[in-house]
């Protein structure tokens, strides 16, 4: 079965509340759990504790321009990656990397504000949504980027479950009136511990996932930036560089990596980037059938999907963008609280 009829079957039972599809089929489940075994004795945690609490003003220096505006707001919601563990440095984080480069983009200050959790599934996105719409934080956010999904194949939640959960916060956003980026669950086919036959099945079973939940975001009207071959090839040909010390979670380059890919689709969402947003056919881009954007996307990281046509004879369609990355510049040494 092609990888977008699984997406679309994934899909429609999150949406109609379906059992789905299992993840690991029975005949494999004990050598798996064995691998499993072998995998998390060799993967730990690194003895990293905590992710660094990076909430604050980022580029406050543009503050004194008159015709700045105001701070933009930015939420990131997710689980490890999200919240950067892995690094020392707040800095480092992919979300203090983002709203650096949101603010240098915007020309604005941007208030960044983290609720992702190290460890959280899909099913704890609904208390990090409550926690960001919260009348104690202060408005809703402009701008909401999402990154889920490897604690779910890791834990073997039922991906219609885990897609309905994701689509449900997104619409929870999107209803606020906040825009929605996601980033997709990552491959996790590049884990240095992980050995076969559970590489290639945590390969074949994270990319199912993103690319379900690339069409679970996008008809809540979200958008999507696979991380899945993003972190596979150039995590693969550089394990040393952009794995952190626990050959799991990525090293400060790698969250580098992975925010150059979010950060043209995320200033996008905003108005904000200046390329155009016709498809440029050079690049591969065009206008997809839903479930066939999503399947692509899920194998090339960095690729954004959008929607685009809401209906038609086959089907909704979305947008499949390769936006160019831009390098990052090193965000403000401490961002004011």
């Amino acid at each position: 079965m092609s990888r977008a009829r699984v997406a679309r079957r994934i899909a429609a039972g999150a949406a109609y509340g379906g059992g789905g599809i299992g993840l690991l089929g029975a005949a494999t489940v004990g050598l798996v759990l064995a691998e499993v075994q072998l995998a998390k004795r060799s993967v730990g945690n690194g003895g990293h504790g905590a992710p660094p609490r990076a909430d604050g003003r980022y580029g406050a220096a543009f503050a004194a321009r008159a015709a700045c505006g105001e701070p933009l707001r930015f939420a990131m919601l997710g689980d490890s990656t999200a919240a950067g563990l892995g690094v020392h440095r707040a800095r480092q984080t992919p979300a203090a990397l983002l709203a650096s480069g949101l603010a240098a983009v915007a020309e604005r200050p941007v208030d960044l504000r983290v609720v992702a959790k190290a460890g959280a599934q899909s099913d704890d996105l609904d208390r990090q949504v409550t926690l960001v719409l919260s009348d104690e934080t202060g408005p809703v956010p402009d701008v909401c980027v999402v990154m889920i999904g490897a604690n779910d194949v890791t834990h073997r939640m039922p991906p219609t479950r885990s897609v309905r959960l994701l689509a449900s916060a997104v619409r929870r956003l999107r209803t606020a009136g906040a825009e929605v980026v996601v980033g997709t669950c990552p491959d996790l086919g590049t884990i240095e511990p992980v050995y076969q036959p559970l590489r290639w099945l945590a390969r074949r079973v994270s990319r199912q996932l993103a690319a379900a939940q690339t069409i679970g975001v996008v008809e809540q009207g979200g958008r999507t930036v696979s991380l899945g071959d993003l972190l596979g090839p150039e995590f693969a040909a550089n394990p040393r560089e952009l794995f952190g010390p626990d050959n799991y979670h990525p090293s400060a380059e790698g969250y580098a990596t992975a925010a150059m890919a979010v950060l043209p689709t995320l200033c996008a969402a905003l108005g904000l980037w200046p390329e155009e947003e016709r498809p440029d056919v050079s690049r591969r881009e065009g206008f997809l059938p839903v479930a066939r954007a999503a399947a692509r996307a899920a194998a090339e990281g960095g690729t954004e999907v959008t929607g685009a046509i809401p209906s038609g004879p086959r089907g909704p369609f979305a947008l499949l963008k390769r936006r160019r990355r831009r390098r990052i510049q090193t965000p403000d040494p401490s961002p004011i609280g």
